[in-house]
């Protein structure tokens, strides 16, 4: 009866409820230059934007979705995930994407940010082997070349030529199947497939939760031992990217070319317990001496003869899994990773290295567990290396009224834990050497304002390189956003941290510490007058202290417009910039083609534009150009090493096509 009155309520409120919705467009990349606000060169940004674009391009069903799910959508609190299953176990199956203005807790504006990244759908039904293609709602391949025009110093040593090839192909349905291929070849590089990744991946037949042959990423837990990167980390999100979700196996995409496991990996359920098993391996680019390899090389680039030398010159070989166990609102997990190489890793003999893993085998034990009780989520994990090292972390996020989100976090990693795919919550980029207390919050002023904020305060018990001495350090941001209406919003941010480094031009073996500060701040407005054009303006500022040096700053004027006619999409932006020293750069988000990403620093005095423009040549087929120039007026230069260019000016282009199949 229920079921049938909130039927009826939303017939008379919305006449077009019987008819298909119409999906809403969102802009990925946007999404990304918001959540990881703060630029760092630590942060895999390529495998951030996979794993947003990855919602976007499989929306949940909504009728399917479970909890784990549901958090992985990380702008969802905790009282809206359970309100959208209760609403389900209540009134039964969604009838609509319309009904969710319905579900409590849920504001207007709550429901237009989540339906780019859900659906509401009948059940797949049998697929046979005979209608994989014609039912597959994906289904593409994907060409992209780029350069720079100008010439860098490395040509004379390149191999191959200056132009980066880059190729896609993707066949899936949703929680079906899925079938992908990647390759790559960076500019120099003489092979046009160096870097390939590929997977065949089935679910949800029978039994058989998830089956993925080729390369994959696993997450389980808070990712201490498993982690596939389905997290910004700190950012403009305070409080629902501080924890992880149990999202099992997931295809390898990523251009990273030293992440990922390469083999098979499966989940099988039984009753309220998955069990996964997984084998891989995998060959590696290091530097090999005398038997030994210090690190792994993980720029991916095979220019010269040198970079050549150390192709996949090791071999590493993991064994281990997980056993999950999901009741409503429990889950109790436990991990284990056994990784293998073929030669003993052993790094160079510096003092902040002496807690580094040496040899050639390191067993991961880790068990977690999260709880929701009423609108808060507990959660933990704890694990073990082969060395004894232990490491830890733990919080809490919920809600304590309809106004204020908090989260609180607590981690402990020791200085001999070691762990190569975990990638758990941390200041730092590796789970390693650290312990920290973070505290976020979100607060509804009122109707189309809201204040974040977060602190985060953390120590390192041991040397880190340029580090030498055991130190400590803090970081906080403050934000306001405001959108009092669909045409216009705004928000402004300020971020400061604090972190001890050697002071320069010590005279000491071990070297002094001096603290080194950084604060950054941005402005943006963005307008759209009509659906059909947009103007986006920002300003960003840096400044950078070490020590009792005079600070360095930078700054940055950013002015953005995109417009539309029918399906073609022009976009282009001019910023100037100008900083003191590279120390003070500022890090800019750009647009660019569809499955790329550009995050570049602005450093010196000059003026970058660029261009995208998005054609559609058919029904199936789409064409993006985009080209892009840096010019300085400091220096008679630009780029280092391999990459150095003779004059004040660099320019890029993009082409790239995708066809529908």
């Amino acid at each position: 009866m229920n079921k049938i009155f909130v039927s009826c309520l939303l017939l008379f409120r919305l006449p077009l409820c019987g008819q298909s919705f119409p999906r809403q467009e969102v802009d990925v990349q946007e999404l990304l230059s918001q959540w990881a606000l703060s630029a760092s060169d630590d942060l895999n940004y390529e495998e951030i934007y996979e794993n947003l674009y990855s919602l976007y391009q499989h929306p949940l069903d909504l009728n399917e979705a479970d909890r784990d799910e549901l958090t992985a959508l990380f702008f969802l609190s905790e009282d809206q995930i359970s309100a959208l299953l209760q609403h389900r176990q209540q009134f039964g199956r969604y009838l609509s994407l319309y009904e969710l203005q319905a579900v409590n807790t849920f504001t207007l504006e709550d429901v237009r940010r989540l339906l780019p990244f859900v659906m509401v759908k009948e059940g797949l039904g049998h697929l046979g082997p005979k209608s994989v293609w014609r039912r597959a709602a994906e289904h593409y391949l994907v060409l992209r070349a780029d350069m720079t025009l100008e010439r860098s110093r490395g040509v004379a040593e390149y191999l191959g030529t200056r132009q980066r090839y880059y190729t896609r192909y993707r066949m899936s349905r949703s929680k079906d199947f899925s079938v992908g291929f990647i390759s790559e070849k960076d500019p120099g590089e003489k092979n046009f497939l160096d870097y390939t990744a590929f997977h065949i991946q089935l679910q949800n037949k029978g039994h058989l939760r998830n089956l993925v042959v080729g390369d994959y990423l696993l997450q389980f837990g808070q990712g201490m031992v498993f982690s596939a990167g389905y997290a910004a980390g700190k950012g403009g999100e305070p409080v629902y990217t501080t924890r992880r979700s149990n999202l099992g196996v997931k295809p390898y995409n990523s251009l990273v070319e030293s992440g990922g496991f390469r083999g098979l990996a499966t989940t099988w359920q039984w009753r309220q317990v998955e069990f996964t098993g997984m084998v891989s391996h995998k060959r590696k680019d290091a530097s090999v001496k005398e038997g030994e390899f210090g690190s792994l090389l993980t720029a991916g680039m095979h220019r010269n003869e040198q970079e050549v030398n150390g192709r996949k010159a090791i071999a590493e070989q993991n064994l281990g899994g997980n056993v999950l166990y999901k009741a409503d609102r429990l889950r109790l997990g436990f991990s284990v990773l056994v990784t293998r190489f073929d030669h003993d890793f052993r790094k160079r003999n510096l003092p902040y290295n002496f807690y580094e893993f040496r040899g050639r085998t390191n067993t991961l034990l880790s068990s977690d567990f999260s709880w929701i009780w009423h609108n808060f989520s507990f959660y933990g994990e704890v694990a073990r290396s082969a060395s004894g090292g232990l490491g830890y972390i733990g919080g809490v996020v919920g809600a304590l009224g309809p106004k204020l989100e908090i989260s609180i976090n607590r981690r402990h990693y020791g200085v001999s834990f070691h762990t190569f795919y975990g990638s758990a919550f941390s200041e730092g980029s590796r789970t390693v050497n650290e312990q920290g207390t973070y505290v976020g919050a979100k607060y509804r002023v009122k109707k189309g304002w809201e204040l974040t904020a977060y602190y985060d305060i953390f120590r390192f018990p041991w040397l880190k390189y340029r580090v030498d001495a055991p130190s400590s350090g803090q970081d906080f941001q403050v934000r306001i956003n405001y959108k009092p209406t669909k045409k216009f919003s705004s928000w402004g941010a300020y971020r400061g941290d604090a972190k001890l480094r050697n002071s320069p031009g010590s005279a000491t073996v071990m070297q002094e510490l001096k603290t080194v500060r950084r604060q950054a701040g941005i402005l943006s407005a963005d307008y759209s007058p009509t659906f059909f054009l947009k103007f986006q303006s920002k300003i960003q500022f840096n400044t950078f202290r070490n020590g009792d040096m005079p600070a360095a700053t930078g700054w940055a004027l950013i002015q953005d417009v995109e417009t539309r006619y029918r399906k073609m999409q022009f976009k282009m932006r001019v910023a100037g910039f100008r900083t003191d020293s590279y120390d003070s750069r500022v890090y800019a988000y750009e647009n660019d083609v569809l499955y790329a990403v550009s995050f570049p620093a602005y450093f010196g005095r000059g003026l970058r534009w660029y261009a995208i423009i998005k054609l559609p040549l058919g029904n199936n087929l789409d064409l993006w150009l985009r080209a892009a120039r840096t010019r300085v007026s400091d220096r008679e230069t630009m780029g280092s090493g391999l990459d150095l260019i003779e004059g004040n000016k660099k320019t890029d282009v993009r082409l790239q096509v995708k066809y529908k199949l």
